[in-house]
């Protein structure tokens, strides 16, 4: 926009221009998981703004923000994000997302790192773990609450190699379940 002001008695005139930016906050938003859940490794989430106008911004926590709508590396947990207008128009909050990941492998030597396998579920996921042999002998009945498992059976240190376990649970309240393998290194 601009503006001219003109003195009818000296005829001077002096001009000025503004630029206006106009936004809006989104109607909605949503947020999709991108790993599905039981990845191994770490999760990423992706938001969706619909409707409105203007550049939007994304945090997980409405303190620190980015530009990108995904957000990867992150650990088990539920997370919801917030989005706004880069203007600072309105402040939207998408569904409740539950990422679900293990690690594929683990190292059960004492160094602090690694020491013990866990698939760590919501409380709400009532899940039981069941690790086994590769001949389908069941070596333990672990908790996704507990410590995890450190590689033993009886009180014997068990040897590098893979496992298999079953995760039973309940999402939604329909009974699930999860199979798959991990490794164990020494």
């Amino acid at each position: 926009y601009s503006v001219v002001v003109t003195n009818n008695i000296t005829n001077c005139s002096e001009t000025d221009t503004i630029t206006a930016t106009f936004s809006s906050e989104p109607q909605s938003v949503f947020a999709t998981l991108l790993t599905p859940a039981f990845s191994t490794g770490l999760a990423a989430i992706e938001v969706t703004a619909v409707g409105g106008f203007g550049e939007y911004e994304y945090s997980l926590n409405a303190i620190d923000w980015q530009s990108s709508p995904i957000f990867t590396d992150l650990p088990n947990g539920s997370y919801s994000v917030y989005v706004r207008d880069i203007q600072g128009c309105g402040l939207l909050q998408t569904n409740l997302i539950q990422t679900i990941n293990y690690n594929n492998y683990f190292t059960p030597n004492n160094d602090g790192y690694n020491d013990k396998w866990n698939i760590y579920l919501p409380e709400s996921y009532e899940g039981v773990i069941h690790i086994y042999d590769r001949y389908g002998k069941l070596l333990k009945q672990i908790s996704p609450y507990g410590e995890g498992w450190d590689g033993t059976y009886n009180g014997n240190i068990l040897p590098s190699t893979d496992y298999w376990f079953k995760v039973e649970y309940v999402e939604n309240n329909i009974k699930k379940e999860f199979k798959s393998h991990f490794s164990l290194k020494r």
